[in-house]
């Protein structure tokens, strides 16, 4: 194939996925209200595929959006070694979104308090949330929106299920345990495989997290082992697991907390599975 028809192919093929992936991340937005008019929204840019990607087709859509809303990138600069912090500055500054580069040395804390060998990204995960949820509030942010997909959002639910006990994922909108902050996943119903197409179709300048991402034997990376395996093996078992996720029927489970099970008799309706059954 020649340089031209490669070239050209590439670009139908960035097209296509732009439109899909715009299309999926404005359903999200629309059916769970995340972005109002007049919201300043702080995109979290890791510098991986899916926070560029996600800052990207926010950019997009904003321009054809119903709601007017204002986009802010911000990346935490966690002084891991090596980190090139020149990457994130000089492509935000093409782009010309506002960004901020905060600068925090969690590395070291995250290196001294967790032992050598152990997993890191629970501490880590904590200490570059405070942080952000506390910029949020000193610059009057109105939405934390976070790069989190599909994928994410089935592999949490397997975690919580395999390790955890309990059956909870990742929403795609969220208000912060403190009550202070909204936190959205525009990408909710997108695909990792089409944005990591995506991602390197616009070449994005990815930078690889050298702090937690070569670790081994990660719980989430198993997860994602089995799930890849499944998406290989059974075609459509992904998206039928996500479609459960959204068709919850407590009366069909054994929370005594979401349906009241000690109420239910033959001749006593039950308001939740009446409502249910509407």
């Amino acid at each position: 194939m020649s340089s031209c028809a490669a070239e050209h192919r590439d670009t139908v093929r960035l097209n296509k996925l732009r439109k899909k992936l715009r299309r999926l991340t404005g359903q999200a937005i629309a059916e769970f209200d995340m972005i109002a008019d007049g919201d300043k929204v702080m995109v979290c840019l890791s510098g991986g595929k899916d926070s560029y990607t996600l800052l990207e087709i926010l950019a997009n859509l904003r321009h054809n959006a119903p709601v007017d809303f204002e986009l802010v990138a911000v990346n935490l600069d966690q002084k891991q070694p090596g980190f090139p912090e020149h990457v994130l500055p000089d492509y935000l500054t093409q782009t010309g979104i506002p960004f901020d580069i905060i600068e925090e040395d969690t590395y070291s804390i995250v290196k001294r308090v967790i032992p050598e060998g152990k997993t890191t990204c629970g501490l880590c995960s904590r200490l570059r949330r405070g942080i952000l949820y506390r910029y949020a509030e000193q610059h009057n942010i109105d939405k934390i929106a976070l790069g989190h997909h599909r994928d994410d959002l089935i592999e949490t639910l397997f975690l919580n299920m395999f390790y955890g006990g309990k059956i909870k994922s990742m929403p795609p909108k969220l208000l912060s345990d403190d009550k202070q902050h909204v936190v959205i996943r525009p990408l909710a119903y997108c695909r990792e495989k089409d944005i990591a197409e995506f991602a390197d179709l616009m070449n994005f300048p990815i930078i690889p997290c050298n702090l937690c991402g070569s670790q081994t034997n990660l719980q989430r990376q198993a997860m994602k082992t089995m799930l890849q395996h499944w998406d290989k093996q059974f075609p459509g078992r992904l998206e039928t697991i996500f479609t459960s996720m959204q068709n919850i029927q407590p009366s069909q489970m054994a929370d005594t907390d979401l349906f009241d099970f000690l109420q239910l008799s033959p001749n006593h309706t039950i308001a939740s599975e009446a409502s249910n059954q509407d």
